[in-house]
């Protein structure tokens, strides 16, 4: 039985100098990046090594930037002729490297789509209107329970359950304020803003999903070739307008990413590879359930090494 299963990061993964060392040993993946940069018109690999003015933390430039990097890491996974994962999912924009991964995407169709949604995110929310927090140490019942009352002073609710005792909020700036007040008092190990441009995965989101929801017919969605845990669920849909229907409801709906990682778990993975730049992750994965056994390929002696390992026990 395939025990393997894949998944793929999510913004704040980024890293000026991501790459740098695989790419002097791997073509594959400038040449992955120069497919991203055609699409862009611009020098994609540039910005991730040098950062230019601060552009690879613009939401609509971190995006494609992310997924550039995912799919690199994929094909190089897949050019050397490695076992394929049963399993993939991504978190928040991860999951769009997970679709192109299986297949759903065409990657150049993808690298436009998640441009422009980084680009109707921040435009849905003027900069300094929204803000993000992690809270720590709070039962997600109660956590809801401070959130209602907290929408008092405007948007806020749950964004991402990234692990057992971690949620992440979104919303209006004022109401994730008084949410971080109240879940201190509500006994929250820990309650912090985040350093984020935009609100992701709440309600203010809807209006960029309705603008991307256009341009997504403009692109053909395909059924999996592997089968890809959505985040709003939790689960694998082999429906293309389905799956097109779930990733925009992603944008305003909150990360299911325990339930993700359990399904996973369900299905009989045992080992999961982080495809991507960093291992955030591989770090949430243990927390959920430290029977996994959790990999990054994003340097070279570590691709080595998942590579020897899961050949071993294929």
């Amino acid at each position: 039985m395939n025990n393997l299963g894949f998944v793929f990061p999510g913004q704040g993964s980024q890293k000026q100098g991501m790459l740098a060392e695989m790419a002097t040993e791997y073509p594959l993946i400038k040449t992955t990046f120069a497919e991203a940069s055609e699409v862009l018109g611009c020098d994609l690999w540039k910005i991730t090594q040098d950062n230019p003015e601060g552009q690879l933390d613009q939401t609509a430039i971190t995006q494609p930037a992310l997924l550039a990097a995912s799919i690199a890491l994929w094909r190089l996974w897949r050019d050397q002729d490695n076992p394929l994962p049963a399993l993939l999912a991504g978190h928040s924009l991860g999951e769009y490297s997970a679709l192109v991964a299986a297949g759903v995407l065409d990657f150049t169709a993808a690298i436009a789509l998640v441009n422009k949604r980084g680009i109707y995110m921040q435009e849905a929310v003027p900069e300094g209107t929204g803000a993000m927090a992690a809270i720590l140490g709070l039962d997600n019942d109660l956590l809801a329970k401070v959130c209602q009352e907290a929408a008092a002073d405007g948007v806020v609710a749950a964004a991402n359950f990234n692990a057992p005792g971690q949620t992440v909020i979104a919303g209006s700036s004022a109401a994730v304020a008084k949410a971080i007040i109240a879940c201190k008092e509500a006994g929250a190990k820990r309650a912090l803003p985040l350093n984020v441009s935009v609100p992701s995965h709440c309600a203010l989101m809807r209006p960029a999903a309705e603008r991307l929801a256009e341009d997504m017919n403009d692109i053909t969605f395909r059924s999996p070739d592997i089968p890809v845990i959505q985040n709003i669920n939790g689960q694998a849909s082999q429906i293309p307008d389905e799956i097109k229907a779930n990733l925009l409801k992603q944008l305003y709906q909150p990360v299911q990413w325990v339930d993700s990682m359990l399904h996973m778990r369900d299905k009989g993975i045992l080992q999961i590879i982080e495809c991507g730049p960093g291992r955030v992750l591989c770090g949430l994965i243990k927390r959920i359930d430290p029977g996994f056994e959790s990999l990054g390929i994003d340097d070279s002696q570590a691709l080595q090494q998942a590579v020897s390992l899961i050949r071993t026990q294929a």
